[in-house]
């Protein structure tokens, strides 16, 4: 094994567009994707905002027989699976099955059938409700199908980490590689817009309560009040290098060349929050200075005292205003597990093409002394990122992105 770890295919089912020419079309223009609810009847709930995946229907990309087996999530997961892996290049005996295997992160699992199916349980009883219930309901669905559909039969596994665990999953997947695989199918997707997941959302208390599309969830902006969900995620293909070489694949987003992960202490306890200690193992991974840092993609929690930590985290660590930042998941939504994966595709997208995507709608508060990429996106030459990402109780995540030539 060479050592380095590569991005070879994507595939991406999020609100900004189906598949990667679509989504960053929309993305490198900051087209907002946030809306009202369409899923099901939120004008009950004080929220009624989701970034949501219009026109997606499933029977369209999938048998007939899985439809029924699946929830929205899983379904999503599966086509941005069955993406990545063309956009690889991969057929069938390219590589042996035992070779490959999934990582996938999931916040909570297939929430909408499991919603339908207890619906059910309530007003019909215990006979009509399907058989299916027993697995597509749960956090680790989407890596078993995923593995079944590809005949992924090397190892496999689930992180449940909220915004950061999509990072987690990059990283275990590369120490997968790192043991011998030589592909690892990997990234995450949640789809919590339904009553049910509403709810949980909402006993969160950091859920925006606007109804102004625009300026709803608005990421170190003076006036922010809590984060708009939004459904979708990404899955990439991880090879070791020489793997790449040995099957003569030819495309190459970038590397994934380092990661660390930290908890924050107990609250009240007065030491500082872990996210610096994440975004400087970081770049101590990936033997990278933090002056080669071309652009931050931040988690961007939209929650004031949150913001100020990230703003404070990145400032320590790169100087006032020294590297560009952007939160362009602005456009749509916090995506949950799935965020963090499409944050790294956006940053490998940024580097191809020269361009750093925006930060939409905000208006910066001058109580952050970073550089947030507002209004438009930004030429820049792009060849290091760095993504960042927190789940809900203080677990921090932080990932390295380089080209390579």
């Amino acid at each position: 094994m060479s050592g380095r770890t590569l991005i070879t295919g994507i595939g991406v089912a999020a609100p900004s567009g189906l598949g990667v020419e679509d989504f960053w079309a929309a993305t490198r223009i900051g087209k907002n994707a946030i809306g009202p609810v369409t899923r099901f009847d939120a004008s009950s709930f004080p929220a009624r905002l989701a970034g949501e995946v219009h026109g997606f229907e499933a029977g369209d990309h999938l048998p007939g027989r899985l439809v029924p087996q699946t929830d929205r999530v899983t379904q999503l997961a599966l086509i941005a699976t069955d993406c990545a892996f063309a956009d690889a290049g991969i057929a069938p005996g390219d590589v042996h099955p035992c070779d490959m295997g999934v990582v996938t992160a999931a916040g909570s699992g297939g929430l909408e059938f499991g919603e339908r199916e207890l619906r059910k349980l309530w007003s019909q009883g215990a006979r009509h409700v399907s058989a299916y219930q027993s697995f597509a309901w749960f956090y680790a669905v989407n890596s078993g199908q995923i593995a079944v559909r590809n005949d992924l039969r090397g190892p496999a596994g689930v992180v449940v980490g909220d915004q950061a665990g999509g990072l987690e999953a990059f990283s275990y997947a590369r120490r997968r590689i790192g043991k011998g695989s030589r592909l690892i199918a990997t990234g995450g997707f949640d789809a919590s817009v339904c009553s049910f997941g509403w709810a949980a959302h909402l006993a969160g208390g950091s859920l925006s309560l606007s109804d102004e599309a625009e300026r709803a969830y608005l990421p170190f902006d003076g006036a922010a009040s809590g984060y708009v969900p939004g459904e979708g995620g990404a899955i990439v293909v991880l090879e070791d290098e020489d793997s790449v070489r040995a099957r003569g694949g030819r495309n190459v987003y970038g590397e994934f060349a380092g990661y660390a992960a930290t908890f924050d202490p107990r609250p009240g306890s007065g030491r500082e929050p872990g996210l610096r200690r994440a975004l400087e193992g970081a770049l101590a991974d990936a033997g990278c200075h933090p002056d080669e840092v071309d652009v931050v993609f931040a988690d961007g929690a939209g929650v004031v005292d949150l913001d100020r930590v990230e703003a404070e985290a990145v400032t320590a660590v790169f100087g006032p205003r020294r590297v560009p930042v952007t939160v362009p998941k602005t456009m749509t939504g916090r995506l949950g597990a799935g965020g963090a994966p499409v944050d790294v595709v956006s940053a490998v997208l940024a580097m191809r093409e020269g361009l750093i995507p925006p930060t939409t709608n905000v208006e910066l508060s001058p109580a952050y002394d970073i550089d947030l990429v507002t209004g438009r996106s930004r030429t820049a030459s792009v060849r290091t990122a760095l993504v960042l990402a927190r789940g809900h109780g203080g677990f921090n995540s932080a990932a390295v992105l380089r080209a390579v030539d």
